[in-house]
């Protein structure tokens, strides 16, 4: 919300503009003020709105356009003022004074100030001032009220500006129209959007209990039994719909809020919706779809505790049959304080666990989210406020792993969610491999993948469960991936699948590698389609020698048409948790990769100057087994060195 609010007082000369300023200043009528009086600066301790306050005065003299042209041109608020005992200056506002604004290019709000109301003759009634300025405010909606007041007596002087803050603060443009009296349309489906959200166990009521989480979000306060009975008196006698079963219905929460903005009381709708995120456009806005994360390179985003039970719980809430799944009417319901489902173009459900009738299970609904946040976070940070996430900070329902090389120094990996990259020829069988992670049926007829595909399924280790994530690029788009450094180091594992019944199918898997650097990443290799006659691949050597000179274990044969998987994705996890045991070359080549990455920076170090002897000396050290490092400060620049994300 802003933090300082620029009100410019304008209107023709004699109306009392600098008498107003002065009395409010003062405290007191002033009789003789000069011509425009000097900025006034009032700081926000001393104003309702806890706001900075910069109030300004104008001239309408000749002499003073520009100067006024120019301030009209900063203001946050404008009050146009005019003399009750002047029509003439009333007459002006609706003819010269707004369409001057307009033809500048100001669209700010508007303020009506009348002074000099100690100077009228008689009683005038509300209704035949609403008749004054309803034809005014039906023609330029950036007018939101007016005030009268008296610089003289004084009276109402502080509320002038009292409601020029509120005006710039909490707009009533954007939530109600003045003329037909109704909440305008965005307003309504971002008042029943926050009901739906504290609406806890969706029975479409506001309960007691909901309402005093509902104030205490918004307010810090809860209500108190005498308050929440006036609330439901009040809207059951003018909304008789709005209450069922002692709670509030949306009917109802819409009808509260109608009554707040025509009582003036802009202020408590607007505490709600920017309690929920939006902003004066009625959007969420970006920074409260996505607070502040620091992802460190090579680390990766995985839900929290707290961001499992978040997702369980609205699973839970939505299975309206309570049959352990959610098919798509419900998912539609679930997603409807949203855009809607995140992955409808991902070919979902198709990408995590479904029963029979494709409706998906809390398994698979979890796996999504793992799936989901590993790849792309900020999709996740923005459906947790989309969905209702409470707790603060939203980030608590994440958890950012450490480095994944830092994982595979240390030989113990602690994420639980792992990426891994399905390469191969066309037709080897990647997308097979993958439908059949997600428990899909086989499919005899071949499509080519065109897009990223990605599915996700759980993995019990050992009694502790893992998530992996397999994603297929199509054998167009592999190479470039490959050869993306950023893209690589996200991967925990490679799966190089090839069609044993093909003799080509190998001889992909073989150029692939040449042209890309890849043997730092653990690796896997596939044989599919074993139920097929096994052919003789036309490549230098047979896939099980290649492999074993990698130092790697020979192919896992499997057949996803029959079924016989071989465990491969139990494989393919504990590889990725267990990172050495699948590196090419083995643990002697990693070692011999480390020195030679150490040999280049000692090199540029000694290029550049400084410590390059000890560095050498600690160089050194490190390849002739058995020499004890340096003490001292070489300890420390040994563990820096090891540390470094390209060893």
């Amino acid at each position: 919300m802003r933090r300082d609010v620029r009100i410019l007082l304008v209107g023709d000369e004699g109306v009392g503009k600098s008498t107003i300023i002065t009395s409010l200043i003062k405290e007191s009528f002033v009789a003789h003020v000069q011509h425009v009086v000097p900025e006034v600066t009032i700081p926000p301790e001393v104003t309702p709105e806890n706001v900075t306050t910069y109030i300004v005065d104008s001239g309408a003299g000749p002499q003073d356009r520009q100067h006024l042209e120019s301030e009209i041109r900063k203001a946050h608020v404008i009050c146009v003022v005019y003399s009750i005992d002047n029509p003439n200056s009333f007459d002006r506002i609706p003819a010269f004074w707004l369409p001057h604004f307009r033809q500048l290019g100001v669209n700010v709000p508007v303020i009506l100030v009348g002074n000099k109301i100690d100077l009228r003759g008689g009683e005038v009634t509300n209704e035949a001032l609403e008749d004054e300025i309803i034809p005014i405010m039906n023609d330029f909606k950036e007018v939101e009220t007016c005030v009268e007041c008296s610089a003289k007596l004084p009276l109402n002087v502080s509320e002038v500006f009292y409601f020029a803050q509120k005006a710039v603060l909490h707009p009533t443009a954007p939530l109600y129209d003045s003329k037909d009296h109704v909440l305008k349309p965005a307003c309504v489906n971002a008042l029943k959007r926050i009901f739906k959200l504290c609406d806890a166990n969706k029975d479409g009521v506001l309960d007691a209990a909901e309402l005093n989480e509902f104030q205490r979000k918004c307010f810090d306060a809860p209500l108190q039994l005498q308050e929440l009975e006036g609330i439901r008196e009040m809207v059951r006698e003018h909304a008789a719909e709005g209450v069922r079963d002692n709670g509030l219905t949306e009917a109802g929460f819409l009808y509260l809020h109608t009554i707040f903005i025509q009582r003036g009381r802009l202020e408590t709708t607007w505490t709600v919706l920017r309690k929920f995120g939006y902003g004066e456009d009625l959007k969420l806005t970006e920074s409260f779809l996505f607070p502040k994360l620091d992802v460190p390179h090579d680390c990766s985003v995985e839900l929290s505790p707290k961001g499992y039970q978040f997702f369980t719980d609205i699973f839970e809430t939505f299975d309206k049959d309570q049959d352990g799944a959610l098919n798509m009417a419900e998912l539609e319901e679930l997603f409807s304080t949203s855009p809607g489902n995140p992955w409808a173009n991902q070919k979902f459900p198709d990408t995590t666990l479904a029963d029979d009738s494709g409706a998906v299970t809390l398994q698979g609904w979890l796996a999504q989210w793992s799936m989901t946040t590993l790849l792309d976070h900020k999709v996740t940070l923005a459906y947790l406020a989309y969905l209702g996430y409470l707790d603060e900070p939203r980030t608590s329902a994440l958890h950012t792993t450490r480095p994944r090389k830092l994982d595979r120094r240390k030989g113990k990996v602690t994420r639980n969610v792992f990426l891994c990259y399905v390469c191969g020829a066309a037709g080897s069988g990647k997308s097979s491999l993958l439908r059949s992670f997600a428990g899909k049926p086989f499919r005899e007829a071949y499509e080519p993948t065109s897009k990223i595909l990605s599915v996700v399924n759980a993995v019990d280790i050992d009694g502790s469960e893992k998530y992996l994530v397999l994603q297929e690029f199509g054998s167009k788009y592999e190479t470039e991936v490959l050869r993306a450094n950023k893209k690589l180091d996200l991967a925990d594992l490679i799966i190089y699948v090839y069609d044993s019944s093909d003799t080509n199918s190998f001889s992909y898997i073989s150029n692939l590698r040449q042209h890309c650097n890849l043997d730092r990443i653990p690796t896997l290799f596939v044989a599919t389609k074993s139920d097929l006659d096994l052919a003789q691949q036309r490549h230098e050597v047979q896939p099980d020698v290649y492999c074993r000179r990698l130092g790697l274990q020979v192919p896992v044969a499997v057949s996803v048409k029959t079924g016989r998987t071989a465990d491969v994705f139990h494989e393919m996890c504990r590889i990725a948790m267990n990172p050495h045991a699948a590196t090419p070359g083995g643990a002697e080549h990693a070692l011999t990769c480390a020195a030679e990455r150490l040999r280049m920076y000692v090199t540029v170090t000694a290029l550049l100057g400084g410590c390059s002897a000890g560095l050498v000396m600690l160089y050194r050290s490190l390849l002739r087994p058995g020499t004890p490092l340096l003490p001292g400060w070489t300890t420390h620049w040994a563990a820096w060195l090891l540390g470094r994300r390209d060893l």
